[in-house]
């Protein structure tokens, strides 16, 4: 039977174990026909923990694994009951009893993803992205960051730029009473928390 790609929805942190479910009972229970490929989209980003850059390997959809199915009846068929497109009643039957996928998802009837879809996912890389690692840290512009490292360290900035495809930001501080950008690497700032936000205020 024609397989698709879709993607399946899991509960956020079962995403593994629905993969390795699938993949130990489809020879168990001989549904080859009915179920191909199961794997788990990830990228590569990188990390800087003391000064020390280091890679990972991070999921790019949480709550989501992409599963090859043959999901729907060839020839177009429609449910008499629902008058939406006719299952294959054995794949249908399979994804029901895998423990961590939710159930509405089947409800919905997922739409199959294209070709360009399924390499992009499997590219380990974003759609029109880099090979190249990016950094895993989320800095947005207006948020304000402390410098612990270099010529300014301990000033307090807000963020104006970020850059993180080269894992860099431009910080806005105040230098001899006049505000300054100042270009930084991610590892060389950190967030500032509620509490020191609170010591900056006027009047703390």
């Amino acid at each position: 039977m024609k397989k698709e790609w879709f993607v399946l929805q899991t509960l956020t942190g079962k995403e593994n174990k629905v993969r390795d479910s699938i993949k130990a009972r489809v020879p168990m229970e001989g549904m080859e026909e009915y179920i191909g490929e199961c794997r788990i989209p990830t990228e590569k980003v990188t990390d800087t923990k003391d000064g020390k850059k280091r890679i990972l390997t991070k999921k790019v959809f949480p709550g989501y694994v992409l599963v090859q199915l043959a999901l729907y009846q060839e020839g177009g068929g429609i449910d008499k009951e629902t008058g939406a497109r006719a299952v294959v009643p054995e794949t249908w039957q399979f994804l029901r009893e895998t423990p961590g996928v939710i159930g509405s998802w089947l409800q919905q009837r997922p739409m199959p993803l294209r070709q360009d879809e399924v390499e992009a996912i499997l590219s380990d890389k974003p759609t029109g992205g880099s090979s190249r690692p990016r950094p895993n840290v989320e800095f947005t512009v207006g948020m304000m960051v402390k410098i612990k490292e270099g010529a300014f360290l301990g000033q307090v900035g807000t963020v104006i730029m970020v850059d993180p495809d080269k894992g860099k930001l431009t910080v806005e501080v105040q230098i001899f009473g006049r505000k300054a950008p100042v270009d930084a690497e991610y590892w060389q700032v950190e967030k500032v928390s509620a509490e020191e936000m609170a010591s900056l205020e006027p009047g703390s």
